[in-house]
C-alpha cells in the first residue's frame, strides 16, 4: 500500500514543518499510531500518524501547526519518553509530500481467504442479504454514534476504552441489540465454532472516505480468540502484517506485556491483503487473530486485480467479541 512520502527540511526552515520523522518508535516494537498521536497530542493537535516506510520502526507524526511540532522536536528528541515505554526517540522535521493521484499497489490484493496462507483467517461472501445489510445499517443510524478523530463509533455489550485499549468487565452496558440476533445465530452455525461461545461485545464503526485503521492486534486481555467482522455499504482493503520473529502463541497478559508480539528492532515483515466486499464476514483466530496485525489503508481508492475500485460514502463494520 503507499506510504506518505517525506523529505528533510531545508537548513534553518525546520521550525516552519508541522511534521515530524520520530526513529525507534512504531508498531514493530510495540507502539500502535493511536498511543503514539495520544503522547505527541500533549503538544498540539495531530492531524495523522503515518508509517514513514515498511520498517515498523519509524513514523511521521503531522501536527496541525508547526509551533506543536517545534514542542515536541525539543521536548522528545534524543530523551527517553516514559509514557512510549521509556525509548529514546531520534527526530527530525520533515516534509510531507501530498500523495499520487495514481494507485500503486505493492501488495497483491487477494478476493478469498485462502490465496493468504494465513492460518485461522476466514472470508464468507454475502453473509448478509442486501435488505438486512439496509436493516442493520438504519438501526444503528438510530442510535447515538460517538466521534473519535477520524470516524464514529458505538459499543454495546461493553465498552472499549482506547486509551487503555481495553474493555470494563464490571461495566456492562447490557445485552447485544436485538437487531443483531439474527447474525449472532448464523454464526453459531459455523463449523468448529465453541458450543458455548456466547459474543457478547460488539463495536459498530463508520468510515468516510479515505479513512482507514491503524495496525493493531486486538488485546489479549481485553478479547478472546475468536473475531468476527461484517462489512457494510462499502468495500474496503485489509492488509495484515506480521513481524518475522516470535512465536504467535497468545499471551494472556497485560497490555505492557504485549510488546512480545513486536520483538524490538525487528524491522523484517511479511505482508498480505485481502478485498473486503459489502456485506461480507471475517473471521479472525488463532493465528490471524494473535500473530498477524490487520489493519485498513487510508485509500479513497483501492486496486484490486488490475480494477480500480472506489470506496463508498461510508463503510460500517460490525466486530463482535467475547
Amino acid at each position: 500500500m503507499d506510504l506518505p512520502r517525506f523529505v528533510r527540511t531545508k537548513e534553518g526552515d525546520g521550525e516552519s514543518s508541522p511534521n515530524l520523522y520520530v526513529a525507534n518508535c512504531g508498531p514493530a516494537v510495540g507502539l500502535s499510531y493511536d498511543t503514539i498521536a495520544s503522547v505527541f497530542s500533549s503538544f498540539g493537535e495531530v492531524k495523522g500518524v503515518f508509517a514513514a516506510d515498511e520498517s515498523g520502526v519509524r513514523v511521521i507524526v503531522s501536527f496541525l501547526e508547526s509551533t506543536s511540532a517545534h514542542s515536541a522536536f525539543k521536548a522528545l528528541n534524543g530523551r527517553p519518553c516514559p509514557h512510549l515505554g521509556g525509548r529514546s526517540l531520534h527526530i527530525r522535521h520533515s516534509i510531507l509530500q501530498p500523495p499520487s493521484s495514481t494507485v500503486h499497489d505493492s501488495v497483491p490484493v487477494s478476493l478469498i481467504a485462502s490465496d493468504l496462507n494465513i492460518p485461522g483467517l476466514y472470508l464468507f461472501h454475502d453473509f448478509i442479504s442486501t435488505k438486512e445489510e439496509e436493516e442493520l445499517i438504519q438501526a444503528v443510524d438510530i442510535g447515538p454514534w460517538k466521534s473519535l478523530s477520524k470516524r464514529r463509533i458505538q459499543h454495546y455489550g461493553y465498552e472499549f476504552h482506547y486509551d487503555t485499549r481495553n474493555v470494563d468487565a464490571k461495566q456492562h452496558l447490557g445485552a447485544l441489540p436485538s437487531f443483531v440476533s439474527f447474525i449472532l445465530k448464523r454464526v453459531s452455525l459455523f463449523p468448529d465454532i465453541p458450543v458455548n461461545l456466547v459474543l457478547d461485545q460488539l463495536t459498530v464503526n463508520e468510515y468516510p472516505p479515505g479513512v482507514g485503521l491503524s495496525p493493531h492486534i486486538d488485546t489479549h486481555s481485553a478479547f478472546e480468540g475468536l473475531i468476527f467482522s461484517l462489512s457494510l455499504a462499502g468495500p474496503c482493503i485489509m492488509e495484515f502484517r506480521r513481524y518475522t520473529a516470535g512465536s504467535w502463541i497468545p499471551k494472556i497478559a497485560s497490555i505492557s506485556e504485549m510488546k512480545v508480539e513486536n520483538p524490538n528492532r525487528c524491522t523484517e515483515l511479511s505482508r498480505k491483503a485481502i478485498y473486503l466486499p459489502p456485506r461480507s464476514m471475517l473471521l479472525l483466530s488463532g493465528e490471524s487473530r494473535y500473530a498477524w496485525h490487520h489493519y485498513i489503508p487510508h485509500h479513497k481508492i483501492d486496486k484490486v486485480k488490475e480494477t480500480i475500485i472506489r470506496r463508498g460514502s461510508r463503510r460500517v463494520s460490525f466486530t463482535f467479541r467475547k
